[in-house]
């Protein structure tokens, strides 16, 4: 029982001490998006080169979509394993 315990704090101490990635998709959206945009959207994934990002309103969504390319072509210098981003009305909060 006491190993499965060091076992769980080792693991968790690691977690805590895990710094975020220079390549993480979430920390390029923030250093690509202006603040304004910022506020109403909010990364959800990324996989299989995809970057899924929530939008809170539709009248966002529509204003993104139609800057989805020039986005993308600004992600993609930052971070070339990114392929595509998926813009989908969510929940942000």
């Amino acid at each position: 029982m006491d190993a499965i315990k060091d076992i769980v704090t080792d693991l968790m101490q690691g977690l805590k001490n895990k710094k975020p990635l220079k390549d993480d998709p979430a920390i390029i959206l923030k250093k690509v998006l202006t603040k304004k945009e910022l506020g109403h959207v909010r990364f959800r994934y990324f996989r299989r080169g995809t970057l899924g990002i929530a939008v809170d309103s539709s009248c966002r969504l529509y204003q993104l979509n139609l800057k989805k390319s020039q986005l993308l072509s600004r992600l993609v210098k930052k971070s070339p394993q990114i392929k595509d981003i998926r813009l989908y009305l969510g929940e942000t909060a």
